[in-house]
């Protein structure tokens, strides 16, 4: 019993050793980097652009548009906009865990693991679909980072206004009460919007509420967000395209080895058969 016990305890923990080994080499790290960029992108994008929206709602119905019926449609837009930022949350969510999966089992070291695997003309189509999939999204996500630096701008145009009014110019003409910020002029709410423009110690007030500085920031990060999504779908893209060649080469190598066998099959057989004759003969 002792002889046992010994052999159970200098033979199991290097077994656990290289079956770890094995497990940490059969991740796909470039897939994993590149979900866990595009979870924290979305995540970021979503949940600060959420309650930045709503902060900005916020904002125009208590300074720039008193009446309801003015920014009905932008309440409407917005709550629109929420929902949908729902979506994009449970949809990459989904979609990257797809991917990650799709990592695992079309890098190298899956195949080092578990052996030479078979590819088909259907695991390779798929694999096609999810590059054009991802190059689509890559175009879309540019074109919602590029949407998400609109509001950016606007609270910056704000807040440096802002900055003005605190320190204004000691040779300037202009009084601190004649400089507004009019939110009309980009178009978010129509032009009879009451008041509509806000001046003087009115606009520093409204920089200095919370509502202000926190949707400020919160929109940075969602532009941010939106930017770290950009380049976690280039990266998956890289790494399907790559993974797709891999499988293209692989099926190639396939047809070769299928092709080889049934020669080496055919040329033993010849060989059979012409010992069989001889033997016949003699």
């Amino acid at each position: 019993m002792r002889i046992h016990s010994a052999k159970t305890s200098t033979c199991h923990p290097p077994g656990c050793f290289e079956c770890c080994i094995k497990c940490l080499g059969g991740v796909p790290y470039a897939s994993l980097v590149a979900t866990i960029l595009c979870f924290s992108g979305v995540a970021l994008f979503c949940g600060c652009g959420h309650v930045a929206l709503a902060g900005t709602v916020a904002i125009l119905e208590q300074h720039f548009s008193t009446n309801t019926s003015d920014h009905a449609l932008l309440s409407e837009v917005i709550q629109l906009m929420q929902y949908v930022i729902y979506g994009i949350a449970s949809f990459f969510f989904l979609y990257g865990i797809i991917l990650l999966a799709e990592g695992f089992y079309t890098t190298s070291a899956v195949k080092e693991l578990h052996g030479e695997f078979k590819t088909t003309a259907c695991g390779r189509c798929i694999s096609g679909m999810f590059v054009f999939l991802t190059y689509v999204l890559g175009v879309a996500w540019l074109g919602v980072f590029g949407f998400s630096a609109v509001p950016v701008f606007m609270f910056y145009n704000i807040w440096s206004t802002c900055e003005v009014i605190k320190s204004p110019p000691t040779n300037g003409t202009t009084g601190v009460e004649q400089i507004c910020v009019d939110v009309r002029q980009y178009g978010i709410i129509p032009w009879n919007a009451f008041p509509g423009k806000i001046c003087g110690s009115a606009l520093e007030n409204i920089c200095n509420t919370n509502e202000f500085y926190m949707s400020y920031h919160l929109f940075i990060v969602a532009c941010a967000g939106a930017g770290a999504t950009v380049i976690a779908l280039i990266h998956f893209l890289m790494i399907l395209s790559s993974n797709w060649a891999y499988l293209k080469d692989a099926s190639k190598m396939q047809a070769y080895q299928d092709i080889k066998a049934k020669e080496e099959q055919e040329l033993q057989d010849i060989q059979s058969r012409s010992k069989e004759q001889l033997n016949s003969y003699t």
